[in-house]
């Protein structure tokens, strides 16, 4: 195992010097200059030489981006030009959100699309199955913004059950906190639950075909042992790789979710920072974003390997 890590880990870092230089290059493709965003209406020239010469602007681009490198390599991810905090700090205040937002999320998407998804491709052409599907497309096809309005107004503004927006920590209220992650992490689970029972379905249909499904059967095994213990174990390894590829995608940041239910989370601080031409937070987010989407999907590369014996058989 120690070995498969290493080979997988070899790959990820190569991927995540890319994503650095993808990032650093982002800033200065972008519009404006943080320079003159920094010294204020004046503009005055001393200022703006002052603030040139300390963040290294004049030195060539190469240069510019080894300084950075390094700084991220110690934990520096630069200042907020807006704030004037760290963009660490910004980040460590965050990211709880995102992800408490996004393991809620994933939550609900698991207990709901993954049992679907059996259930239909068990019970394949019965109502049972029909009624999976369309549960699965209409998640899929209904708007994220379009079904946390329809929420609100439902769940919020006529029945009073939820409060309509805001954010609290579990550390402060664990009770609160609850409320007002419940109706945000419904709407992202909506779809992702869809995706995973279409995608259940299709691995379990396939693995039911093989031969050593009718083996099993034929030994006399209980049909719930063949389709927890056979089936569905060899079933999971494609679910595995895109539940990591969903999470990821979670981390990111869910923007309009987070906007509609004014969540302080990833999403919502991207867009203040892009609107605010604040540089350095645009790139620690992207950067930790990525990062912590190449860690998931090593993690679900591990998963697979215990999970699959021919893997661990091959090495």
């Amino acid at each position: 195992m120690l070995r498969y890590f290493l080979s997988r880990l070899l790959v990820a870092i190569p991927t995540l010097f890319l994503i650095s230089v993808f990032v650093f290059m982002l800033q200065k493709l972008l519009p404006g200059d943080p320079i003159l965003v920094m010294a204020g209406e004046s503009r005055d020239a001393e200022t703006i030489a002052f603030l040139r010469e300390k963040y290294r602007m004049n030195d060539p681009l190469i240069w510019q981006y080894i300084y950075w490198l390094k700084d991220v390599l110690q934990g520096d991810l630069g200042t907020s030009l807006r704030t004037g905090l760290p963009v660490t700090e910004l980040i460590a205040q965050k990211l709880p959100v995102t992800i408490q937002l996004a393991v809620m999320a994933m939550i609900f998407a698991t207990l709901c699309g993954i049992p679907a998804g059996v259930i239909s491709a068990v019970k394949k052409g019965t109502f049972w199955d029909y009624l999976a599907n369309f549960v699965a497309l209409s998640g899929l096809s209904v708007p994220n913004f379009w079904l946390g309005i329809m929420l609100i107004l439902l769940v919020s503004v006529n029945l009073g059950w939820l409060p309509a927006s805001g954010y609290e920590t579990p550390f402060n209220d664990p009770w609160r906190s609850l409320q007002t992650t419940l109706m945000p992490a419904f709407v992202l689970g909506t779809a992702i639950a869809g995706s995973l029972m279409r995608h259940t379905r299709s691995a379990m249909l396939s693995v039911l075909q093989q031969d050593y499904v009718r083996t099993a059967r034929a030994k006399g095994l209980r049909e719930k042992i063949v389709i927890l213990q056979h089936a569905f174990r060899n079933a999971l390894l494609p679910i595995i790789t895109l539940s990591a590829v969903m999470f990821g995608e979670l981390l990111a940041g869910a923007v309009l979710t987070e906007q509609i239910f004014t969540i302080p989370g990833f999403g919502k601080m991207i867009v203040d920072a892009v609107f605010n031409r604040d540089y350095a937070v645009v790139q620690g987010v992207v950067l930790v974003t990525a990062t912590s989407f190449i860690l998931i999907n090593l993690l679900a590369d591990l998963l697979y390997f215990v999970l699959n014996p021919r893997m661990r058989a091959s090495l």
